[in-house]
């Protein structure tokens, strides 16, 4: 049942901070900092809270972890993430928020994220004497970059004392209209894993081949055995995905070299697969190489999880966002084959992430997320903030 009162106090609410939100995450825009090096943003949040006298502590270096409690009693607490990160991107836009740190830029969004939990830490503050139960805020670091913020936080406790009963997190998504927000129930998006292969041969001249074990042959052998893992051995109900995007071999037009280096990408929704993917990458290419008569360094580094959204909890949210916002502004996903650390948190609560639209096609913010030109119709962050305050009360049952 939609609880109009508390719905018009957010919405109100939302309005009379919305310049502020705006003004934080044009401040953050312009003063983007790496993972785990996000010095002066985490001291921007936690001066911000210290102004609303919410309480926080320290968390895996440069994340904060802070409570606003209602005043009516009750046991339940709910968890709103926030990421902090920018990335090693050269900003293009020429706007008064450009970066001011030359090589890196929030171009994922990450400013909105934080100034948005921001603001909906402010509307809820000022809604304490009128609900019950406890809001975790996680302003986490490092969801950029292995092995993620989220992992750390959550090994140093962020998910307990209290222990949310779900974890709620938000993304900017420039492929949805600023207005609109989407979600999906389940599986929502891949597992992430780097491979690093070097392939080692025997270089020499590219006029004599039969002196030399050609580690680019064996390497091209290895790229193309490699698909038969997603193509016949995955099954095809199963998203898998299976990329290269870096080779280097550094002969020239007569010179056959030594070794030949890889780098790509492999992604999945399903753990048992995961894993016997590794081992079935490995051994092909290992094997292929000594058939051709050379060797192969195969090494893969893990990274996130699958993120699933647990079906009831995403469901009760996305009911809460459609009385919130109206059914005709709340969309359907699709899987989303990139990665997110926020999965850390749903493979050990239950968790909905879910998505902002932030696209306006008249004002020429069209730009996909990690790139130069990304940026956000900052209208979005007025719903950024109340609807994650609304979600959040109504999920502690006020």
């Amino acid at each position: 049942m939609v609880n109009e009162t508390l719905k018009h106090k957010i919405s109100q609410l939302a309005n009379q901070i919305q310049q502020d939100v705006i003004s934080n995450r044009q401040h953050l825009h312009a003063h983007p900092e790496l993972s785990f090096h996000e010095y002066e943003t985490s001291a921007f949040v936690a001066a911000k809270l210290d102004e609303l006298g919410i309480p926080y502590q320290k968390m895996a270096d440069t994340g904060l972890v802070a409570l606003i409690s209602g005043e009516k009693p009750s046991g339940n607490v709910v968890a709103l993430r926030a990421d902090m990160d920018a990335l090693p991107i050269i900003e293009a836009n020429e706007v008064p928020y450009k970066s001011k740190n030359v090589g890196i830029m929030h171009a994922c969004g990450h400013d909105v994220h934080t100034s948005s939990l921001l603001g909906t830490a402010k509307i809820l503050s000022e809604l304490k004497s009128e609900f019950a139960g406890t809001v975790k805020l996680i302003f986490q670091p490092a969801e950029e970059k292995l092995p993620g913020g989220a992992s750390v936080m959550i090994k140093e406790g962020v998910l307990e004392n209290p222990k949310p009963q779900a974890v709620i997190g938000q993304h900017v998504m420039p492929l949805i209209e600023a207005g609109k927000v989407g979600f999906r129930s389940g599986k929502y998006m891949a597992s992430t894993d780097e491979i690093y292969v070097t392939v080692h041969g025997k270089g020499g001249h590219g006029a004599q081949p039969q002196q030399n074990i050609d580690p680019i042959l064996i390497a091209s052998h290895i790229i193309i055995a490699l698909q038969q893992i997603v193509s016949r051995v995955a099954d095809p109900r199963l998203p898998s995905v299976l990329s290269f995007g870096k080779v280097i071999a550094n002969g020239a037009t007569n010179v056959i070299p030594n070794e030949v280096y890889m780098e790509g990408t492999f992604r999945t929704m399903d753990e048992e697969w995961r894993e016997k993917a590794h081992q079935k990458m490995k051994k092909m290419a290992e094997g292929i190489a000594e058939a051709m008569g050379g060797t192969c360094d195969f090494n893969i580094v893990r990274g996130y999880p699958f993120l699933i959204n647990e079906e009831k909890l995403t469901e009760q949210v996305r009911g809460f966002a459609e009385e919130y916002l109206g059914k005709e502004n709340v969309l359907d996903l699709d899987i989303w084959m990139a990665a997110e650390d926020f999965a850390y948190y749903s493979q050990v609560a239950d968790a909905c992430f879910y998505r902002l639209g932030t696209r306006n096609e008249e004002k020429g913010i069209i730009s996909s997320v990690h790139t130069p030109t990304f940026d956000v119709d900052e209208n979005s962050l007025n719903i950024s903030t109340g609807l994650m305050a609304y979600i959040a009360l109504k999920q502690l049952g006020n």
